[in-house]
């Protein structure tokens, strides 16, 4: 029987980034820590690139595109879709979480994904604030797993 675990261990990772400008106080802090979540676990910041997108909206063809330069070994999407008056919810955070999905599946390149789907502006900079529990850092390391499992398993 063969097992296959994937390590946190970053050392060589190529890793793109996929910001949203929208609420862009928290992404800026999600982002904060996914560089610091990296930098823990060995990526180089020289093997760091990020792309900044207008909206959530934008993220996912932006992550296609990345993925499909075959520069990187993982990617991470970083966003915060906030609840308002309106329906612009439902139509943006959904979308948005079902394409990030799609697209690993369609690539093989697996993405973190910090893209907060929240209720308020306090729920958002609680999960973007510089402590534990800050998701931009979550996602950066779970995305390193990913890349050092699904290595693992072509390698076999």
């Amino acid at each position: 029987m063969t097992t296959f675990e994937g390590t946190q261990d970053g050392t060589g990772l190529r890793v793109g980034i996929v910001c949203s400008r929208f609420n862009e106080f928290i992404v800026s802090a999600l982002l904060d820590g996914a560089k610091r979540g990296l930098a823990h676990h060995g990526v180089a910041e020289t093997n760091i690139d990020v792309a900044w997108v207008p909206g959530a909206y934008e993220i996912p063809v932006t992550a296609k595109a990345m993925a499909l330069t075959g520069r990187y070994d993982t990617l991470v999407t970083l966003g915060a879709v906030i609840r308002g008056e309106t329906a612009h919810f439902e139509y943006v955070a959904g979308p948005v979480a079902d394409s990030i999905a799609q697209i690993q599946l369609e690539t093989g390149m697996p993405i973190g994904f910090a893209v907060l789907t929240v209720e308020n502006v306090e729920q958002a900079v609680e999960r973007s604030g510089p402590g534990a529990g800050n998701k931009g850092e979550e996602a950066a390391v779970g995305a390193i797993e990913m890349a050092n499992v699904l290595r693992a398993i072509r390698s076999k």
